[in-house]
């Protein structure tokens, strides 16, 4: 983790964040900018990946919407030089159908994808999810992860729904925690593979389908439980009943 951080200028409470829109069409610039700002947030704009490797190496966004079309550097070698210096959150927004771009692209680092056309409330969702993870982690907070009435305690490998235990396996439990570290966030099939198989080798989908299968008949039993919703073909998320 070292060398690794948060912008240094992260806003103190009560201070909006800011969001780097890195995008080289205008009109697609100038609506994302109105809308992220439309939210209270700050807004900075980079039409190409050299300027936008250089606000984020001043430490100055605390989140970046990322096209992976850009003029001078492929999207996708900013995500990865990005992730050599900073944890700020990355949702990649991008007009490209290829599942295996984005699968690349959140494999490299980035945090969530958006594709173009999309709706306001859906961004500015996921923008807060992740927002409010980055900086959870920053502040430690990752022993007591909470979901709705989901709890797990981590370190005491324990799991909890509204106070009542979860009948989980090993498998399940690494699998619980994955997704809730990171609740409405995408985790894909090769995240999950690495996590629940050591990284010794990647698990075939039908592993990672029936380990999903067994949690998800477990977390049905209590009422209010979170849900695991697919992304097909690129992996899961872990979103509260209320959310």
């Amino acid at each position: 983790m070292d060398g690794l951080r948060l912008s240094a200028n992260r806003p103190s409470a009560g201070t909006s964040p800011y969001v780097l829109i890195v995008e080289d069409d205008d009109i697609t610039r100038r609506v994302l900018s109105t809308a992220v700002m439309g939210y209270g947030y700050g807004v900075m704009q980079a039409s190409n990946g050299r300027e936008a490797l250089d606000l984020v190496g001043g430490g100055q966004a605390d989140l970046v919407l990322l096209d992976l079309g850009l003029p001078d550097i492929d999207g996708m070698e900013v995500c990865r030089q990005m992730r050599l210096f900073t944890r700020c959150p990355i949702i990649v927004v991008s007009g490209e159908s290829s599942e295996t771009r984005l699968i690349e692209a959140l494999d490299l680092g980035a945090d969530d994808f958006v594709t173009k056309p999309f709706s306001a409330p859906t961004l500015l969702a996921r923008m807060r999810v992740a927002l409010r993870h980055a900086f959870a982690t920053a502040a430690g907070e990752d022993d007591l992860i909470e979901v709705g009435p989901l709890r797990i305690d981590v370190g005491a490998y324990e799991a909890t729904v509204s106070h009542q235990p979860l009948g989980l396996n090993a498998r399940e439990f690494k699998l619980l925690t994955l997704l809730a570290r990171t609740p409405g966030r995408l985790v894909t099939y090769k995240a999950i593979s690495y996590q629940l198989w050591g990284g010794r080798k990647q698990a075939d989908l039908p592993a990672v389908r029936t380990s999903v299968s067994l949690l998800r008949r477990e977390l049905g039993v209590f009422d209010g439980a979170p849900s695991v919703l697919t992304e097909p073909h690129v992996g899961y998320r872990l979103v509260a009943a209320d959310g």
